[in-house]
């Protein structure tokens, strides 16, 4: 085969590849080994809702830990307060402010709060949400409009007041909480499913909307994970232990997954660390959406050359 002349290209390669390699020595440790890249948010705001407990908590301790000033909202006063305190006594910066996500008045007098205290935000986390159970019929009016409101509706009321903010810092990032059932349906969850399939496409239609001035709209799509709503909703079962057993293998990593891990991916889809990452979604599910019919499917023995 005859040669390719590259016009120069090889060199322009070669060249490439010794400065690719710079960079990774410069991240090479005191102890001569390369470490994984960590997401930074040393001089950055970053507003994390449903604080208190959960997803919400363990995201406000992450932003913490990689350097973030974290306003912490929430209804629940005292725990929210006591998460901000714990960040405070370890050496963080945050602070409680007293919010229902369901009402724009409050979030708006939060967010300018923030603004004020901090002088500007930098990331949204979207975090707060509950679960209600039923079907279309089954479920009132009144129980659809709760489910709506907490979960769907907070998350544009809050894209509405803080994307201003980010705009004053010429771009920023806000990931919002969905689940697995943003693309998918478990049974007796009409209202739950149909606001966070309403998450997913709010994500996409305010990233779309804001690419253009630097700010980045991604989503989280979490399996089962182990926070009080999921052991509050295990909890109304006639047997807590067969139900949490089943919820563990649903998922092929064979439990259900932390807090943390979570708020692992939400800071990583807020840093820039996935710069080039908008419009998107992250699922972390343990594997739980991976076999075709299920975990329970799977186990059964179908497949070719299953066992082998």
């Amino acid at each position: 085969m005859a040669a390719i002349d590259l016009g120069g290209g090889g060199n322009y390669l070669g060249r490439r590849r010794k400065s690719r390699e710079r960079e990774l020595d410069e991240k090479i440790d005191s102890k001569g080994k390369k470490g994984p890249m960590i997401p930074s948010f040393q001089n950055k705001v970053a507003i994390v809702t449903g604080a208190a407990m959960g997803i919400g908590e363990a995201t406000a301790l992450k932003f913490s830990e990689l350097g973030a000033a974290v306003a912490l909202l929430d209804r629940n006063e005292e725990k929210g307060a006591a998460v901000a305190g714990s960040i405070a006594a370890s050496g963080g910066r945050a602070k409680f402010y007293s919010c229902d996500v369901g009402s724009g008045a409050q979030i708006q007098r939060a967010v300018e709060g923030v603004a004020a205290d901090w002088g500007g935000v930098d990331v949204l986390a979207s975090c707060a949400g509950i679960q209600r159970y039923g079907d279309v019929v089954a479920t009132e009016e009144a129980l659809w409009d709760e489910v709506m409101t907490v979960n769907l509706k907070s998350f544009y009321l809050l894209c509405r007041s803080v994307i201003p903010f980010l705009l004053q810092r010429g771009g920023g990032s806000i990931v919002a909480v969905g689940s697995v059932q943003s693309i998918t349906a478990l049974p007796n969850s009409a209202a739950y499913v149909t606001s966070k399939h309403g998450i997913l496409g709010l994500v996409r239609a305010v990233a779309l909307d804001y690419a253009p001035k630097k700010i980045r709209v991604n989503c989280v799509l979490p399996g089962a994970i182990d926070t009080p709503m999921l052991r509050s909703s295990i909890g109304m079962t006639p047997d807590p232990h067969a139900v949490l057993d089943a919820c563990n293998r649903s998922h092929a990593l064979g439990r259900i997954g932390k807090p943390s891990e979570v708020a692992d991916a939400i800071a990583y889809l807020a840093s820039d660390a996935a710069s080039f990452i908008t419009g998107a979604y992250l699922v972390v599910d343990g594997g739980m959406l991976v076999p075709a019919g299920g975990m329970a499917f799977s186990e059964g023995g179908t497949g070719a050359g299953h066992g082998s």
